[in-house]
């Protein structure tokens, strides 16, 4: 199964909700200004939690996260921001996403590897026009 099928998957098998949440994580990961997912694991790396995103990374099984370790690596404006794109409240998104960032990383370094560029925007893309045709 290819990396689009499998993030197909991911959004299918979603409500509307993790749609809008996942949709946000993966445009908010090919912004330049957040740095795309080396800026994310720097976000994480400065905050001692390095070792999650590079278990997500990696090929290895996928360590949890918590809401509140969410919350301390993205900060209270990002979340507000993607719960007010998913429409729920910051509590409900920061638990929503414990459970989908993981699968979305993973998702993304399928080689067990950051790889930034067009693949973010292709995904993006996918996203945004599959969460349309809902």
């Amino acid at each position: 199964m290819g990396l689009f099928d499998e993030v197909e998957n991911l959004v299918a098998g979603s409500s509307g909700t993790h749609s809008a949440l996942i949709e946000g994580v993966v445009q908010m990961l090919n912004s330049q200004q957040s740095g795309g997912l080396s800026g994310l694991l720097q976000a994480f790396q400065g905050q001692g939690l390095g070792h999650l995103m590079d278990s997500w990374i990696g090929n290895g099984s996928n360590l949890p996260i918590s809401a509140d370790q969410i919350q301390q690596v993205l900060g209270s404006d990002k979340i507000q921001q993607l719960a007010a794109k998913a429409g729920i409240s910051s509590e409900t998104a920061k638990a929503k996403l414990a459970q989908l960032l993981p699968g979305v990383v993973d998702t993304l370094t399928p080689d067990g590897q950051i790889s930034e560029g067009s693949l973010l925007g292709n995904l993006a893309s996918l996203l945004k026009g599959r969460a349309q045709g809902q």
